[in-house]
């Protein structure tokens, strides 16, 4: 694509479209009930699918303020069992699902990073439930005095009333410093899940095309919701994974261990990732600022230095919690 054709493109436009007021407008009575709510009542309601969409991002934003009994000194994660598991997609699926999704102008060389389908040996592992937060990562900056800072924190400044919404902006290296930090900090070895455990854990034995399922809709916090920023982690439950992990598709997009290189027999990408960064590390899941196509599990992205890429990781680690057989 030359850069006509990206000016021109759905993909890479970056003002959205503005926010509707209503998506976020809170029923009658409701702001009065949210703050006669305890902390942990907040959390439910965050977390339930059956609560309108406003009512669950209102408790969110309380609960950045009193403390959100979600986010622990030790990340809550969910178990994912090892095995041979299918990673990819099968070459013959690349035209339909960039067809499907050509109207935000994908195309089929993107697609094709995924394939071939292999199987990947992995061990039994724990994903974290949520990406880690920004009140999470505020603690590590300053118990380390680690100087730089997200980009998505306007003149550096911690946002407070984000405090549990996925950190963003920041460089892979600054998230595998992160894993070191907590893990010194709890004595259990965190770190960032591989691509194939990712995938896995997004979709599962069933080989979800979403985390969700097998069709796109508003279960995640991309552009077609139409929230347009970051949410609180959790606030969009319909898209849980399989294993009970939260914002695998939306929100902020995840890096993970590994840096881009094609899979055992696929063909090597030249896509404009390739052609400007070269090496750079793998993201995945999508985020509110760009499009569905790239909450489907088997989707391989990464980041260029703009506003459209905001990038964020969540945690695993491969050590049984403490009492576990």
């Amino acid at each position: 694509m030359n850069s006509m054709d990206t000016a021109a493109s759905a993909h890479f436009k970056e003002h959205a479209a503005l926010t509707d007021p209503r998506v976020l407008r809170l029923p009658d009575g409701a702001a009065a009930r949210l703050a006669g709510a305890a902390p942990a009542d907040l959390a439910l309601v965050v977390e339930d699918p059956a609560a309108p969409l406003a009512l669950r991002l209102a408790a969110g934003g309380l609960l950045a303020h009193l403390g959100d009994p979600r986010i622990t000194p030790v990340p809550a994660t969910c178990a994912v069992p090892g095995g041979s598991v299918r990673i990819g997609l099968p070459p013959d699926d690349v035209e339909p699902v960039a067809a499907a999704w050509a109207h935000v102008g994908v195309e089929a060389e993107w697609i094709a990073k995924e394939t071939p389908e292999h199987i990947v040996e992995i061990a039994d592992y724990q994903i974290a439930v949520y990406p880690v937060t920004n009140a999470e990562y505020r603690d590590f900056l300053d118990d380390t005095g680690r100087p730089d800072r997200p980009s998505t924190w306007y003149l550096g400044a911690y946002p407070y009333d984000r405090a549990n919404h996925p950190v963003a902006g920041i460089r892979p290296e600054d998230a595998d410093a992160y894993a070191a930090w907590l893990s010194e900090r709890t004595g259990r070895v965190w770190r960032l899940p591989t691509e194939a455990e990712w995938e896995y854990a997004a979709k599962g034995p069933q080989g979800l095309e979403f985390p969700w399922g097998d069709r796109f809709d508003p279960a995640a916090n991309t552009r077609e919701t139409g929230v347009h920023t970051t949410t609180p982690v959790g606030a969009f439950p319909a898209g849980r994974s399989p294993f009970g992990a939260y914002d695998m598709g939306g929100n902020v997009e995840e890096y993970v261990a590994d840096d881009y290189r094609p899979y055992p027999g696929g063909p090597a990408a030249a896509d404009d990732l390739v052609r400007t960064r070269g090496r750079y590390r793998v993201a995945r899941g999508g985020s509110f600022a760009r499009f569905g196509d790239l909450t489907r599990t088997r989707r391989r992205h990464g980041g260029f230095p703009s506003p459209l890429y905001p990038i964020g990781f969540r945690l695993a680690t491969s050590t049984p919690k403490a009492g576990a057989s």
